[in-house]
């Protein structure tokens, strides 16, 4: 089994893809890179099919959300080269007013489950999905629990004062 290198994955996606990715970096030598929302299903998809890169495998698709940013929700997706023993991880940042991004199931059927998870728990639509509905929480929840839009605990609570613990 071939291994091929993190640069020559950059090199051969800045052949086709020179200004769509930014923000290159290997934390822990996994490779890690942003691109647009316009270009995710592009990209993923030349990723897979390429056959010098054969990113066959999508291990994980995910969001974050940070309050902060302006583009404050993250799609995150993390890929396997079976053939090279390889990973990517690709990150795609979208507002909170307009948390839209294609599906990639006609990519990985596997990414079926893991979108409905991602609009359960983030509110980010995926368009295109064939059954785009919650999967953990309950239907007519209106909240989506993993962004950080409440604050964490009551502030009005006295059982959790530093005293009680020897602070």
């Amino acid at each position: 089994m071939a291994k091929i290198s993190n640069q020559q994955v950059i090199a051969r996606l800045e052949s086709r893809f020179a200004s769509e990715i930014s923000n290159i970096e290997e934390p822990y030598g996994l490779l890690t890179f942003e691109t647009e929302r316009s270009t995710i299903l592009e990209l993923l998809s030349f990723l897979k099919n390429d056959e010098e890169l054969s990113f066959n495998y999508l291990t994980d698709l995910t969001a974050v959300h940070y309050p902060e940013r302006n583009l404050a929700l993250g799609v995150v997706y993390h890929l396997h080269s079976f053939k090279n023993n390889v990973r990517v991880r690709i990150k795609t940042f979208l507002p909170v007013s307009d948390p839209t991004i294609p599906t990639v199931t006609d990519l990985w059927n596997g990414a079926n489950w893991m979108e409905r998870e991602t609009f359960d728990f983030f509110g980010i639509q995926f368009i295109g999905h064939p059954d785009l509905r919650r999967i953990l929480n309950v239907d007519d929840m209106t909240v989506f629990p993993m962004r950080k839009e409440y604050p964490l605990e009551d502030p009005n609570r006295v059982d959790k004062k530093d005293y009680f613990f020897g602070r």
